[in-house]
């Protein structure tokens, strides 16, 4: 049977909620964490940009020595030539989706009267499917080993221009077709019709990235992910951590995990990746937190503070005498339970401006030795900076990865603007 694959776009998607960002060593821990939960594959920027450029190097090598593995790291790239060329410029990128907008509304909206989307409408205009087919064969010959092809807009969309574009993806030879949902319009019920008849009528496997404009992302990707299996294909649900995204957001990553594994009628019937790793969610969560600067909603699906507390007589009571009472699932089970330890007393803390006695003091209690005097002075200024880089203290598991990979950390902080040419 197809199975259910998480594809997460929080170092794209996320970090384009607008006022919000993170600093590229935020987006590379961001890419270790999904990593340790078993997702499948990070959809981790815009390798066309030249200020992530050595983001996207840096994490492409940290995938080559098997740090970052098995999550594939994927670009989004738009259909246009100069941007897929800049793209498979980056050494090491294998996995990419190229985006087209296809409703009538973006076509016109964007386009105006210089693209149409057939050939028949003006054969003397450029069209949406030659585009699609020269981009997917460009991305191909430039070493794309996987390729998804994003209809954006695909659910204001009419039936019959959507068909044909997924054919055209298909016959490029694209690997999976992305149903974007790009402003949250669909029902639970039509995407799960319209993702059915995609899977049955072209066969590739279906990504779904759906947005939170009505509220109902999770239960829109969770629906069209079932109607994609019921039609024969793998699914692909695009998530991003706590939800974040642009204007109301995308579908939450864990509220995805769990509707999949927990919901009346997904339990059982549905297969999620045997790699995820649902214990790992309240640290991703906790640190995506962190390093937005957005703190977690109260009531949140398995992260929030009240996610299980109870105070009513009947609940607290009905809670303590079976958690099923008033629990669908376990609070061990995302990898809550365990004390926090929050200092009181004395602290020592790594800065820009920090020395050496202090840093050595930081890394002591991390039990992380350094070999002399000159490494850990170098794994200092690479602190330093770390910290002007994020703007925020750095956490244990931020220092620990510079200490570890100084190399891969000295080129994420490298920020060289290009000269203005006059």
């Amino acid at each position: 049977m197809p199975k259910i694959f998480i594809l997460d776009v929080t170092n794209r998607d996320g970090v384009q909620t607008s006022r919000l960002g993170l600093a590229k060593l935020e987006k590379t821990l961001i890419n270790l964490y999904l990593n340790d939960m078993g997702v499948f594959q990070s959809e981790f920027g815009f390798p066309y940009t030249l200020h992530e450029k050595n983001y996207i190097i840096a994490n492409l090598e940290l995938a080559r020595r098997g740090v970052l593995d098995p999550i594939r790291l994927g670009g989004w790239c738009p259909m246009r030539e100069g941007e897929i060329r800049a793209s498979f410029a980056n050494p090491g990128l294998k996995h990419c989706n190229l985006s087209l907008s296809t409703s009538d509304q973006m076509t016109r909206g964007k386009f105006g009267d210089r693209v149409v989307r057939t050939p028949e409408e003006n054969p003397d205009l450029p069209n949406l499917l030659d585009m699609l087919g020269e981009s997917v064969a460009l991305a191909r010959e430039l070493g794309a080993e996987s390729i998804g092809v994003n209809a954006e807009d695909a659910a204001r969309t009419d039936d019959e221009f959507l068909l044909r574009f997924a054919e055209a993806a298909r016959d490029a030879g694209a690997d999976r077709f992305r149903y974007c949902d790009t402003l949250g319009y669909n029902d639970p019920f039509d995407i799960y019709n319209r993702c059915r008849t995609l899977a049955e009528e072209i066969g590739l496997p279906i990504e779904l990235h759906c947005h939170n404009d009505l509220g109902m992302a999770v239960g829109c990707s969770v629906a069209g992910a079932k109607g994609a299996v019921d039609g024969g294909v793998d699914a692909y649900i695009n998530t991003a951590v706590n939800g974040l995204g642009e204007r109301a957001g995308n579908a939450d990553l864990v509220s995805v995990i769990l509707a999949i594994q927990k919901s009346s009628g997904m339990e059982g019937k549905y297969t999620l990746d045997e790699r995820v790793d649902l214990s790992k969610a309240w640290r991703l969560a906790k640190y995506a937190s962190y390093a937005f600067g957005v703190p977690i909603p109260v009531n949140q699906v398995g992260v929030g503070e009240n996610a299980f507390a109870h105070e009513s007589g009947i609940h607290a009571d009905g809670a303590l005498k079976d958690r099923r009472n008033y629990e669908l699932y376990n609070f061990e089970e995302l990898g809550r339970g365990e004390p926090e330890q929050i200092e009181t007393g004395r602290q020592i803390t790594c800065g820009e401006y920090s020395g050496i006695k202090g840093f050595r003091d930081v890394y002591g209690g991390l039990e992380v030795e350094f070999h002399n005097d000159d490494e850990a002075r170098e794994i200092l200024e690479l602190v330093r900076y770390a910290n002007v880089h994020t703007q925020k203290p750095l956490t244990n598991d931020e220092l620990r990865f510079i200490a570890k990979y100084p190399d891969m950390a000295r080129q994420i902080l490298t920020m060289t603007p290009p000269e203005i040419q006059h």
